[in-house]
């Protein structure tokens, strides 16, 4: 497991949602996936954040604004992401570090997969695993 690289942890094939479309759209494209997060993307292909299903409740249905007039843009946040060669200790201190549980994986600019703790659970030793769950949900 000691050569593993955030390309081996990935789910590969990450579909983003663009930055002009809509909440609404984004909502459904999670739905069509079963996902609860996508990467947004600029027209270059170029990540520019991410957007969640629980950015989209509270920051914009709970805030009440209207999502079919909010843009995957405007919400987008948090652009942190890892090289595809990122050894898994890299990902998790990344991470850790950040207090999030989804990474986009890059590669040549653009990316190429996304590492979730479903991810992070088929691959880690238990303890490591448990570790990583106890850092991301106190902070300490």
């Amino acid at each position: 497991m000691s050569g593993e690289t955030a390309k081996d942890l990935m789910s590969p094939g990450a579909r983003c949602v663009e930055a002009h479309e809509t909440l609404d759209r984004a909502a459904q494209m999670m739905r069509e996936m079963n996902v609860g997060a996508l990467p947004v993307c600029g027209s270059d292909d170029r990540l520019k954040g991410i957007i969640t299903d629980r950015d989209i409740v509270v920051k914009c249905v709970a805030a009440g604004k209207d999502p079919s007039r909010v843009t995957a843009g405007e919400m987008a946040a948090g652009l942190v992401w890892v090289p595809a060669h990122a050894t898994v200790g890299e990902v998790l201190s990344k991470m850790e570090e950040h207090q999030i549980r989804r990474l986009p994986v890059i590669e040549n600019n653009r990316i190429v997969g996304m590492i979730s703790e479903a991810d992070l659970a088929r691959h880690l030793p238990d303890d490591q695993l448990a570790d990583f769950v106890h850092h991301i949900y106190t902070g300490a």
